[in-house]
């Protein structure tokens, strides 16, 4: 990057014209209220399909506990995956293991008919496509999930790449994340557009990699290039009718 790519603060300085958009998954398309919903619904059919003596509350607690101690066990920005997680929180509300291809239909109908987009999302994504840009996704999912999940939401097809942490192997905010979504794309940082929910793993994390980051729920930060209270005020930013 030359020396006059960064504004005073430290972010980078807005170019003249976008190249690429890329998108988190979780609290930026997907809502994330929604995956508690479809969580809670599974955890119920478990307690039913197993005749487990516990109530949805403490089951519930049981799961969280569980599959948080699996990602709290990560030694820093290493990859683990969330199905690795699920089979660990199926086995404590459980009680004992239950086979992945036993509770993967259950798991995968609760969430398909619970999970929704965050308004706007899916609206704002197709409307991208019109323009001469890149739309990308930087997520730390499972990468077949996460494919799946867009696919629910009819706009797999609508992006140019999918970078997952479980295809990179490490997790935001590793610079590799971003690294690999811009060799992907072939468009320079200072071009591109990074929205995120989470200050330190998106927004930070696109920032040190001279991506502008947009916090959509993230907290405030010097490294907030642009702050949106919906996706649709992407698409302001992206047509230079916002300035940062």
């Amino acid at each position: 990057m030359s020396g006059d790519s960064r504004s005073g603060d430290g972010t980078p300085a807005e170019p003249e014209e976008w190249e690429a958009v890329f998108w988190d998954i979780g609290g930026v398309i997907l809502d994330l209220e929604s995956v508690q919903t479809a969580h809670t619904a599974f955890v119920a059919d478990l307690l039913e399909r197993h005749d487990v003596d516990a109530t949805i509350e403490d089951a519930i607690a049981t799961w969280r506990s569980a599959v948080g101690d699996h990602f709290r066990e990560r030694d820093g920005t290493e990859f683990r995956a969330a199905r690795d997680g699920y089979h660990r929180g199926i086995e404590a509300v459980v009680g004992e293991p239950v086979p992945r291809s036993e509770w993967k239909p259950p798991f995968r109908e609760a969430v398909r008919s619970s999970i929704e987009p965050v308004p706007g999302a899916v609206e704002t994504i197709e409307r991208l496509t019109a323009r001469d840009l890149h739309v990308g996704v930087v997520s730390d999912v499972d990468d077949e999930e996460g494919r799946w999940m867009l696919e629910q939401f009819g706009v797999r097809e609508a992006f140019d790449s999918i970078t997952t942490s479980e295809e990179v192997g490490r997790t935001k905010p590793d610079p590799a994340m971003f690294e690999t979504a811009l060799e992907k794309a072939g468009v320079p940082a200072e071009r591109s557009l990074m929205i995120g929910d989470r200050y330190d793993h998106d927004v930070k994390g696109a920032a040190e990699a001279g991506i502008h980051g947009v916090a959509f729920g993230a907290e405030d930060g010097p490294a907030v290039s642009y702050r949106i209270e919906s996706p649709p005020e992407v698409l302001e930013i992206v047509d230079g009718e916002r300035n940062g």
